[in-house]
């Protein structure tokens, strides 16, 4: 849970389920995450067993990391679906 609270690591995640991506890609679709960070977060996943990297050098989810990806679509199942009567109550 602590590495999952760190900042960029659940969009990483994210952006990694549907398939592997090379570093370059990645960065690019993390928007406004250095390159510093995002290797950083990578090597924090790598090192949890979540991800691996493979012998092209892109970075591909193991399967610990694909069971992550489908505990954490229910919660984004949840927030699409109670988001604006959330936000309705503020």
């Amino acid at each position: 849970m602590e590495l999952l609270g760190q900042r960029w690591i659940l969009r990483a995640l994210w952006e990694l389920e549907p398939g592997p991506l090379g570093f370059l890609e990645l960065r690019r679709r993390m928007g406004s995450c250095s390159s510093s960070v995002l290797s950083e977060r990578l090597q924090q996943l790598q090192n949890a067993g979540v991800l691996e990297k493979r012998t092209d050098k892109s970075y591909e989810l193991t399967v610990a990391g694909m069971e992550l990806g489908a505990a954490l679509q229910h919660v984004w199942d949840w927030s699409e679906r109670w988001s604006d009567d959330l936000r309705s109550t503020r």
